[in-house]
């Protein structure tokens, strides 16, 4: 390997380790919300219900959802790099601001500003990475970038216990992350270089197509049809897992909210640290030898989220729950840490964010249809094994539409 070459893959590295705090952030400030529910509905009540609350998880990811093609778009034709650090500083903003909110309708407002400012990050990210990554490390920068992610979570599961303190409370939390989030984007945006065209493309493109051609284009290639739908059926669970699941433990087993929030998250994010490095290594290597190693690894994860469903549906005990959440928390990674590498066999680099933009949209908006039905099916009473068994059987359909994904060659090494 040459100087140059050797020079460059350091830098290829260097971003992703510049984006892992920021990926941390982008979840830990949703996650905390979550793990300190409790709190928060005993200081601001005109929240009243479950199912405002899932309301409210709700409205945030269908704002996400909704300017996530809008955000990956304006990363595609004009700079990933502003792209993030702007994202980065106005949901930081965001964060302090919803620790000062005293009314549901103050906390649906704050909710809405965190999506849009949000919707412009991890299209923008991981397509950046993407450009930087090309080949035999490519699964293994984004399942890098995923592992901050669930750090992220982890970090958000033990605000249960800030939230309980009496010397801090819920809305220190956010104070503190939102200012930390502030400062680390100013040197960011001079740390972060954009890929040079040459690095991102071998292709020729003369000038980026309008927002419309590139959505014509995306929606008319049927591989990337059945990612999206791929993407987005195991995301219902993995919301509703990640957004009720500490509330759902700490009722089910009379345990704390410190204690819930904890055992919901980080157990099943280690194991989805474990799921995204290791696959992210098996992967690359397995795509030396076939074009559809990194689809055949993200359906192995689809295999460990089917049987974690019921499991989790039917937990007896905390410790069965904790053990049917670490095998999700696996096959999550397995799955989440090579979505962003079949979509580059299957769409145009000038296309990776956009593609990854609507792969969101769709998803998010499910996701907060699951959220909001999640909590009406809780006020009537509806079984969890019921739930979580529909949960498992659209996993089990996800797992045969990634086999039906067909890579292109000319965009092996793109």
């Amino acid at each position: 390997m040459s100087d140059a070459a050797k020079s460059s893959l350091r830098y290829a590295w260097f971003i992703v380790a510049l984006l892992l705090p920021v990926g941390l952030l982008n979840y830990l400030d949703r996650q905390m919300l979550a793990s300190m529910k409790y709190s928060v509905m005993h200081d601001i009540p005109t929240i009243g219900s479950d199912a405002n609350w899932g309301y409210m998880l709700g409205q945030f990811k269908w704002v996400y959802a909704f300017l996530s093609p809008i955000g990956g778009y304006i990363a595609d034709r004009y700079s990933r790099r502003l792209t993030i650090c702007g994202s980065l500083f106005v949901w930081s903003a965001v964060t302090w601001l919803t620790g000062h909110v005293t009314t549901f309708n103050e906390l649906l407002l704050a909710r809405s500003l965190m999506g849009i400012s949000e919707a412009f990050y991890i299209p923008a990210a991981l397509a950046l990475i993407a450009d930087y990554h090309r080949g035999e490390t490519r699964s293994r920068a984004v399942g890098m970038h995923q592992m901050a992610i669930y750090c992220g979570v982890i970090g958000g599961g033990f605000t249960g216990y800030i939230a309980d303190a009496p010397d801090f409370g819920w809305r220190f939390a956010f104070d503190a992350c939102g200012i930390f989030g502030m400062l680390y984007a100013l040197p960011l945006v001079w740390l972060l270089r954009d890929a040079p065209k040459v690095a991102a493309t071998e292709e020729v493109h003369e000038t980026q197509p309008s927002i419309f051609t590139a959505v014509s284009e995306l929606l008319t290639n049927g591989s990337y049809i059945l990612l999206v739908l791929y993407f987005t059926l195991p995301a219902l669970a993995g919301w509703v897992v990640r957004d009720w699941m500490p509330a759902l433990l700490k009722e089910q087993f009379q345990i704390g909210q410190g204690m819930a929030g904890v055992s919901a998250t980080l157990y099943l994010q280690i194991a989805a640290i474990f799921g995204a490095i290791g696959g992210g290594w098996a992967a690359d290597r397995w795509m030396k030898t076939n074009a559809r190693g990194r689809i055949y690894v993200s359906a192995l994860g689809m295999a460990c989220i089917i049987p974690s469903m019921f499991g989790v549906g039917n937990a007896t005990s905390l410790i069965m729950a904790v053990a049917f959440l670490m095998l999700f928390g696996l096959g999550w990674g397995l799955f989440d840490g090579n979505n962003m590498p079949i979509l580059c066999q299957i769409v145009r680099p000038e296309l990776r964010a956009t593609g990854y933009g609507i792969m969101n949209m769709v998803s998010i908006s499910c996701g907060g249809l699951a959220d909001w039905g999640f909590g009406e099916l809780l006020d009537h009473k509806v079984p969890l094994n019921i739930i979580f068994g529909v949960f498992a059987s659209l996993a089990l359909l996800s797992g045969v539409l990634v086999l039906l994904i067909r890579p292109r060659p000319a965009l092996m090494h793109q």
